[in-house]
């Protein structure tokens, strides 16, 4: 069970940091560069650990599927901590002095993890982690300046479907680890477990982007957007079901995930209003 406590120590030091941050800046800036920082975490993770499995990580949350454990140590470390330091560095406007010792820090807790057998690495290297996140660092500044100075434009899209992946991934695949409500077999792998989470990732993918069109449609009778999205949800999985790559093991399983599809498309819209009209902010 010592896995689960540095763990756990990584979580609660995160979100003291991100409420810190939180009271210094008290404005939607701060939290629209977090989710921000989120979907691109999301997106790495997608690449380098579900696909081309790059490290494993054992947290002992889950006992029942290994791979679902991997996940959430993923998850708290690459896909939360990472973000929420990102965004301290880029609200504050920290240095490059700061991002290298940030990423430093996080080298140390690597090797340390590493040490502590509660992670390990396949192909990825230490090397790699110090190299990377000072460019993950600076990343997160630039998005900010395009959060604090808003637009229409690709850059305005990009935000808005970075910040809607980071909640439609969280709402699709954390239900899948927890409560394992449904199954994906797509066979791409043999670990079932990887092979469900890499589907599912494919799936936000698609359903955030599906979202953030949805939201550019200028209907006259905006709840038919609403019917649209539950329709397309519920037939995309009864096609799925169709052909044998997903497995709904729970009652509330196709309501959950059409009843999400309505308020993500809600969701969406708010943000997309909210980044347009966001006014310049300067930061003290």
């Amino acid at each position: 069970m010592h896995n689960s406590y540095w763990y756990y120590a990584l979580l609660i030091l995160s979100i003291i940091l991100f409420g810190f941050i939180l009271f210094k800046k008290r404005n939607t800036q701060t939290l629209f560069l977090l989710l921000t920082m989120i979907g691109m975490g999301y997106i790495i993770e997608t690449i380098i650990f579900n696909f081309l499995g790059s490290y494993e990580y054992n947290p002992n949350f889950i006992k029942h599927n290994t791979f679902y454990d991997s996940n959430l140590g993923a998850f708290v470390s690459n896909a939360f901590s990472l973000p929420v330091v990102a965004t301290l560095i880029a609200t504050f406007h920290l240095s490059w002095i700061w991002m290298v010792l940030f990423s430093g820090i996080f080298v140390g807790i690597e090797w340390l993890f590493l040490k502590l057998h509660i992670y390990s690495h396949n192909w990825w290297r230490l090397e790699h982690t110090g190299f990377g996140l000072p460019f993950y660092f600076a990343i997160s500044r630039v998005y900010h300046k395009w959060i604090l100075q808003p637009s229409n434009g690709l850059k305005h899209n990009w935000l808005l479907y970075l910040i809607i992946g980071s909640l439609s991934a969280s709402a699709h695949i954390l239900p899948v680890i927890f409560f394992a409500n449904r199954i994906y077999s797509p066979g791409w792998f043999e670990n079932s477990g990887r092979d469900s989470i890499a589907f599912a990732d494919i799936f936000y993918l698609c359903d955030s982007l599906f979202y953030c069109l949805m939201s550019k449609l200028n209907w006259k009778m905006k709840w038919s957007k609403y019917i649209l999205a539950g329709l397309v949800m519920y037939a995309v999985n009864q096609v799925l079901i169709g052909v044998g790559i997903l497995h709904s093991l729970v009652w509330w399983d196709q309501p959950y995930y059409v009843g999400l599809s309505l308020l993500l498309i809600l969701i969406t819209e708010i943000v997309d209003k909210r980044l347009s009209k966001l006014p310049y902010i300067e930061d003290s």
